[in-house]
Parts: structure tokens; C-alpha cells; sequence
């Protein structure tokens, strides 16, 4: 195992071979081109985290070359070498990127220490680089998995809104998702590398809410000893997710509406305003519209929230997706517990299929994370599931998939006639189908 891979550019082949053998001696991995052509080869090739560049090379400026360089690998350090150095090539060369200028036929010793602090920076920003990828994958459309039309509305709708600060409401049933959608909401937007904050209303009583979601002075209240930073400050630069909003306590409404207007607020035992710079993502499981209008919940914060609203369909009204959110868990679990379990047989998709799953997506990961801890073979098996779905009477095949079909479609037909309070017109506008196609269907469905 090497400390790194660095790549010496130099047509004076003496030199390079010189220096490349010092830098070798250390531990590194050295690999040598003549020209400044040759060089980007190489880097295309391999994962080279530091480069070595004469100035003056047959067939290009080694000055110019490190801009190149930055801007095709930004994480690779450069370290310019030159036979006579001058104030202006080093200056511009620092502007270009490069990590640091040296004269050729300064002290060896002067090299690897330069080499070393310069490798140093290059792997921690490949570090970096790589942890951002990851959150990236993590915080992506990618993750939420299905391909029905109820889930593909959804998510179209979501990534249309991501690259915008607007504030959007997910509605939908417990365990639907709908902070994965936040999740990807946000990694879908500019502020993908700033905090991605969530807090659950319905977790923290009414006093404590207050003071986790704005934060506090010290000697705010008795057990205030110093200074906290609320939610809204951890979130600046980035989003704040308030799951179950329906449960913030109407005294706090009108706080809250406040600081979605203004961007500002003032902590509990403070008098000066604190400026933040939040994006907000509401989810609730509520008709939100409804406590509104009946009083328990502020309309002007409904209306406020409501900028952009999406519906995350129940597990129920996207079964054809249940076959491939199941598989996900199932590798997932099997990984987990170090098992090999690689199927499920057709009996045991259908009872999930059939399955009303009041608990959704996380009704389902329970279940599977349960059968993947009770499998004997490699197979998850109808036996494994629980004594309720025992009690599925399963249909001929063909008439289960038509049934299933034709139950999800009679569900989303539903719920979109009720977002848009019957609204006919934009109802078929929603689904992508004409009037007539959907009068039709309502008919047919008795909705």
C-alpha cells in the first residue's frame, strides 16, 4: 500500500527521473510524463492525487497546465517546478491553483515536506468530495423507490419544486415517506450542502418546543444556564423539516408564521432579532385545510405553508411497487444479519400485495425485517408472515393483478378528486388522461 500516487511532468528526463526516485524512497507511488499531453493521459488513467509540473514543457506553459488540471480534477494539488523562478510565475501560478511554486535546485529536503502537506490536502479533499457523493446518493429522488403512476405524480411534482426556496407541504398517511421526500427535496436543491434539520411537533411538549425550534438566552427560564441555538439557527443555509405540523401548538402559530414572512425571530429571554436563512419543508398526516377552516389550525400559516402542496400516496394505492420496496428491505436486513436470502416466492408477494397496510412503508420494512429474521433458506416464504396475513384468501393469479390494478387506480382517482375539491377539469389535468376518460372512469368506479 502506497501514502499516494503522484505524477511528475518534466521533459528533462535526468531530473525527472532523479526526483522521482527521492519522492519514491517515501512511500509514494511515482508516475513520470515528458510532456504536458502525456501528463493528462496519465490522469485520466490513474487516480493520481498530487502532480509535479516543470514550467516550461515541449508543448505546453506548465503555469497554463495547472489551470487545466484544476479545472478537469479539482481535488488533484499541484506543485510547480521551475529553473528560474520569479515572483509573477509564482503569483500566477497560486491563482491558477496550484498548491505551492518551487525553484529546481533548492535543497532536496525542501521537497518532501512540501509533498507530504500537499498530499495531505489532496486526499482530505477527495475525503470530502466522496462524503458529499454519498449524502448526495442519500438524499436523492434515487431512494424513493416505485414506478407507479401514483408514486411517479409525486415525485415529478417533487423534483419540480427541489431546485426552488418555495416552501412545500407533503401530506400524506403515517409511514408514507413523506420525509424521504423531504430528504430529497433538499438534496435536489442549492442548499444540498447545508443542513437538512428535522424535528417532529407531535415528539416535544408545547414549552420545550419552543425552545428547541427558536433556542433560548441564558436565564431565559429556570434551567436556562446558557445560551442554545434553536432549530431554525442549525438549519441557516439549508432546510428545517417540520413533521406532524398539525400538532405545533396554536400559540406558536403565529411565531412561526412570522418567521416564514421574515426570516427572523427573537429567542426566548432575548430582545435583539436573529436573521437565518431557512428553507421549509412541512409534512402532516392532517387534513390541514380542513383544521383550518374548523378553527384549530391558523389559515394565513395554512395558506402560507400551502405554497406547494404534495400528496404521498398510502402504500394501499401503489401496490405494484411493493414488490421492489420489499426486495429493497429484504437485501437490506439480509446484509444486516449476515444472511443469504435472496427471493421471494410468489405466494408470499401476493399476500403483501393483498395486504391494506394501515402502517405503509413502515409497516412493510417491519414485516420483512421480521421474515428475513425467521427464514431458514433463501427464500422468504408466505409461512413467515404474520398471523394476520394468514387470514388473505389469494386469488387466481390473473385476477389478483387485474383486481390490484383496478383498486390502485379507483384510489388515486379518489384522491385526486378530493385534492382538488371535485374539480373535474383539474383532476384530469393531474392524472394526464382526458374529460371524457375520466368521467368514464368515475362512473365505472361509482366515485
Amino acid at each position: 500500500m502506497t501514502n499516494g500516487n503522484i505524477l511528475i511532468i518534466d521533459d528533462e528526463e535526468k531530473l525527472r527521473g532523479l526526483l522521482a526516485r527521492i519522492i519514491s524512497l517515501e512511500g509514494y507511488q511515482v508516475f513520470e510524463a515528458p510532456t504536458g499531453k502525456a501528463g493528462l493521459r496519465l490522469l485520466e488513467k490513474e487516480a493520481i492525487q498530487l502532480v509535479l509540473s516543470d514550467v516550461k514543457l515541449p508543448d505546453s506553459n506548465g503555469i497554463e497546465l495547472t489551470a487545466k488540471i484544476k479545472a478537469l480534477y479539482p481535488t488533484v494539488e499541484i506543485i510547480v517546478l521551475t529553473a528560474y523562478g520569479t515572483i509573477t510565475d509564482g503569483v500566477t501560478a497560486m491563482k491558477n491553483g496550484a498548491f505551492d511554486y518551487l525553484t529546481k535546485g533548492d535543497d532536496n529536503d525542501k521537497i518532501i515536506p512540501l509533498v507530504s502537506r500537499a498530499m495531505e490536502k489532496a486526499v482530505l479533499q477527495q475525503r470530502v468530495q466522496e462524503l458529499e457523493k454519498q449524502v448526495s446518493r442519500q438524499y436523492s429522488f434515487d431512494t424513493i423507490l416505485g414506478t407507479s403512476a401514483a408514486i411517479k405524480q409525486a415525485k415529478d411534482l417533487a423534483a419540480r419544486v427541489a431546485p426552488t426556496d418555495s416552501t412545500v407541504l407533503l401530506e400524506g398517511e403515517t409511514g408514507s415517506g413523506k420525509e424521504l421526500f423531504a430528504q430529497a427535496i433538499h438534496g435536489g436543491s442549492s442548499r444540498r450542502h447545508k443542513p437538512f434539520v428535522a424535528v417532529n411537533c407531535s415528539a416535544f411538549p408545547k414549552d420545550l418546543l419552543e425552545s428547541e425550534i427558536f433556542g433560548y438566552r441564558k436565564g431565559a427560564f429556570s434551567g436556562a444556564v446558557s445560551d442554545k441555538k434553536g432549530l431554525f439557527e442549525e438549519a441557516t443555509g439549508g432546510t428545517l423539516f417540520l413533521d406532524e405540523i398539525g400538532e405545533l401548538p396554536v400559540e406558536l402559530q403565529a411565531k412561526f408564521l412570522r418567521v416564514l414572512e421574515t426570516q427572523n425571530f427573537i429567542k426566548l429571554g432575548d430582545t435583539k432579532p436573529v436573521q437565518v436563512n431557512v428553507r421549509l419543508l412541512a409534512a402532516t398526516n392532517r387534513n390541514l385545510q380542513q383544521e383550518a377552516e374548523a378553527g384549530h389550525f391558523r389559515l394565513d400559516l395554512y395558506y402560507r405553508l400551502s405554497t406547494f402542496k404534495i400528496l404521498v400516496p398510502p402504500l394501499r394505492a401503489r401496490k405494484t411497487d411493493i414488490p421492489v420496496i420489499a426486495d429493497f428491505f429484504m437485501r437490506r436486513y439480509a446484509a444486516k444479519i449476515t444472511r443469504r436470502i435472496t427471493q421471494m416466492d410468489a405466494a408470499f408477494l401476493q399476500k403483501l400485495q393483498e395486504y391494506p397496510w394501515q402502517g405503509n412503508i413502515r409497516e412493510l420494512k417491519n414485516i420483512i425485517e421480521r421474515a428475513v429474521i425467521l427464514a431458514d433458506t433463501d427464500t422468504l416464504t408466505a409461512d413467515l408472515l404474520p398471523s394476520e396475513f394468514q387470514q388473505l384468501v389469494l386469488l387466481p393469479a390473473a385476477e389478483a393483478s387485474e383486481t390490484a390494478l383496478s383498486t390502485i387506480e379507483r384510489s388515486h382517482i379518489a384522491k385526486i378528486l378530493q385534492q382538488t375539491k371535485g374539480n373535474k377539469t383539474e383532476t384530469a389535468r393531474l392524472l394526464h388522461i382526458g374529460l371524457t376518460t375520466l368521467y368514464r372512469k368515475i362512473q365505472e368506479y361509482n366515485l
